[in-house]
């Protein structure tokens, strides 16, 4: 079914799995596929040849998307100029937009009846994402290039640290590249600030002191500066050096040329980074949505069609929000029942917060306890996995504290995925800074959503699929992978878990958090909600903690309409599910339904749905056959 340029698959259960995907077609069908031919000005063209030249249409454009960004090349396992860092200059951004144009009118020109079906759903895929990246192209200069939560200077030491392999003399001078290559990537960084700081689009004003903390953080300590301590790349770089079987006097070279590269390329690169937020900090805002950009209702409702995948307003999704907080608020009081408390639930949320019996001790020591529990509930799920899925995946996921550099200004929790050639596990990231913010309730849901079965299990099996050109594995369409991460949580209750009420409570409290978003998300950005507006409608209406929320309400504004996602995708996998159970009945297969939403890579929820409707549809064709 799919052409000779294309990765066989690696189940023999996904290959099952991938045929109902496409509506059952057989290899007999797809070598009749073959046999199509699209005449075309009086010249007939082999449907065959069409199709592998679809498949180097695809191979080219993710070669070259490699070759022009080395980091995104380095983060998917490939060796592709690994000295260098991603150009962010307005002149390659304009460059990459001519270029998404010329790929969308050139994938156009191969015909839907010389593909196969998976093909098709390729082809379909690539259109549709570059339709949707130009759409939002259209409001470049309202997207924040740089914000507390995250970017390039956070982004460079936890690439070096946790991305950038030194096996070889090769990759340490590779390293040192990039050390000294960060003056060229920082200034690309500081003329797109610029360009918004000349339209007014700066971003909040208290956001900057934030990011000024988390870039000094970088540059401080040996080789910067007289401290006992040495600065978190220098310590990077000297134990992966030290690693390395080469002989003492080549270590040395490496250190010091190591040590150039950090106090001659990356430091001048940070200050002059730091000196311009210092600078546009002057003349920043207090209002925290986009609203306030001359465009900014436009643009909001385009981020939303971006993480959503849907058509649903800025008031659709609120409304959504309040209707779901209501149902959650709902059954955490009839597990206030169950747990005999009296009181309203705001009271018993106070108690939650309150209680330290509910959280691990805020020292190393509970830190290590943390880390031990959530990988023994991870180990737990990794037992049932194969009574719900077929396919699972090979990588492995190792959890791990968020680094003290960026951990008082990243999220709660996130996780980064394995490359194709499996040479870094997947890694579930636990912000451990403040540890009343992650209490015990909360453990098995967020390990489920980061680890198995949520992001690890869809990512790495992402990763891992064959059968799908490189780039699909690559598609950003939230409401997918954040629904997958939600539906998880959820997932895990009929897996036998949560059995403590408490745990329980947490995954309601996880659930009721992802509504809650709707509603201050769309406040902050459409009805013009203050910070602290939001701030205190996650207290009245949620357990979490103060700083959780403080914390949260800040990434909203960072990052907006990205955290509708969860709650809509989660919504719209379920229903997709019940409707797949009332079709078929107790033919109905949880393992295929699963192995189906997972098999080809991150799509929008519109295309998930065809792909659930054409199992069920074949399931029924071979019933009643």
């Amino acid at each position: 079914m799919i052409s000779a340029r294309s990765r066989t698959l690696v189940w023999v259960l996904a290959a099952v799995v991938w045929v109902a995907l496409i509506g059952g077609c057989s290899k007999e069908a797809a070598e009749d596929q073959d046999a199509v031919s699209d005449q075309s000005d009086g010249v007939v063209v082999s449907a065959a040849i069409s199709r592998e030249a679809l498949a180097d249409f695809f191979t080219a454009h993710f070669d070259r998307g490699l070759e022009r960004n080395p980091l995104s090349a380095s983060y998917v396992g490939r060796e592709t100029h690994k000295d260098q860092w991603n150009d962010v200059t307005e002149a390659f951004e304009m460059e990459s937009i001519a270029l998404l144009r010329d790929d969308l009118a050139q994938i156009k020109t191969f015909e839907d009846p010389a593909l196969a079906d998976a093909e098709r759903l390729s082809k379909a895929l690539f259109i549709r994402n570059g339709e949707r990246e130009l759409a939002l192209d259209e409001f470049r200069r309202e997207r924040y290039v740089i914000h507390q939560f995250r970017g390039p200077h956070t982004r460079v030491p936890s690439a070096l640290i946790n991305v950038h392999r030194v096996a070889t003399v090769a990759d340490a001078e590779a390293y040192v590249g990039r050390l000294n290559n960060v003056v060229s990537y920082f200034d690309g960084v500081i003329e797109q600030l610029n360009l918004r700081a000349e339209k007014g689009l700066l971003l909040v004003d208290w956001m900057y002191p934030q990011m000024i903390q988390a870039a000094e953080n970088v540059v401080t300590g040996q080789p910067f500066d007289d401290g006992e301590q040495d600065s978190i790349i220098w310590s990077d770089f000297k134990a992966k050096v030290d690693a390395l079987a080469i002989e003492s006097a080549e270590k040395q070279r490496l250190l010091n040329a190591g040590r150039d590269g950090l106090r001659n390329g990356l430091q001048p690169a940070y200050y002059r980074l730091i000196e311009t937020l210092k600078a546009q900090a002057k003349a920043a805002s207090g209002d925290d949505g986009v609203w306030r950009f001359e465009r900014g209702g436009d643009y909001y409702q385009a981020l939303l069609n971006w993480y959503t995948t849907t058509d649903l307003t800025a008031d659709q999704v609120h409304e959504l929000g309040l209707a779901n907080v209501d149902r959650l608020q709902a059954d955490m009081r009839a597990l206030m029942d169950r747990l005999a408390f009296e009181g309203t639930l705001v009271e018993f949320f106070a108690s939650v917060r309150a209680s330290d019996s509910l959280r691990f001790p805020n020292t190393d020591q509970g830190r290590d306890q943390y880390l031990e529990a959530a990988r023994s509930a991870i180990d737990a799920m990794k037992v049932r996995l194969p009574d719900y899925f077929g396919v699972l995946p090979k990588a492995e996921l190792t959890i791990k504290r968020v680094e003290p550099f960026r951990e008082q200004s990243a999220g709660k929790a996130f996780y980064q995925g394995p490359p194709m050639d499996g040479s870094r596990p997947g890694i579930y990231y636990a912000n451990l800074y403040d540890m009343s913010a992650m209490p015990k309730t909360d453990l098995e849901a967020l390990a489920f959503h980061e680890g198995v079965p949520g992001h690890h299990l869809q990512r790495a099996l992402t990763a891992e699929l064959g059968g799908i050109p490189d780039f699909q594995r690559y598609l950003s369409f939230t409401a997918f992978t954040e629904g997958w991460g939600l539906y998880s949580e959820y997932l895990a209750k009929e897996m036998g878990f949560y059995q403590d009420p408490y745990s329980e409570f947490g995954r309601l409290a996880m659930e009721l958090w992802r509504a809650a978003r709707l509603v201050v998300d769309t406040g902050i950005h459409h009805k013009r909600w203050t910070r602290e507006q939001a701030i205190d409608y996650l207290l009245q209406n949620t357990p979490n903690a103060e700083s959780d929320c403080v914390k949260a309400i800040e990434r909203y504004i960072a990052m907006p309409g990205q955290a509708t996602a969860y709650m809509i995708g989660k919504i719209r996998i379920l229903a997709l599910r019940e409707q797949a159970q009332e079709a078929l009945g107790e033919q109905f297969d949880i393992r295929q339904f699963h192995d189906v939403v997972l098999g080809s890579g991150p799509v929008p929820l519109d295309v998930l749905e065809e792909n659930i409707n054409a199992m069920v549809a074949a399931r029924l064709d071979d019933l009643a056959g």
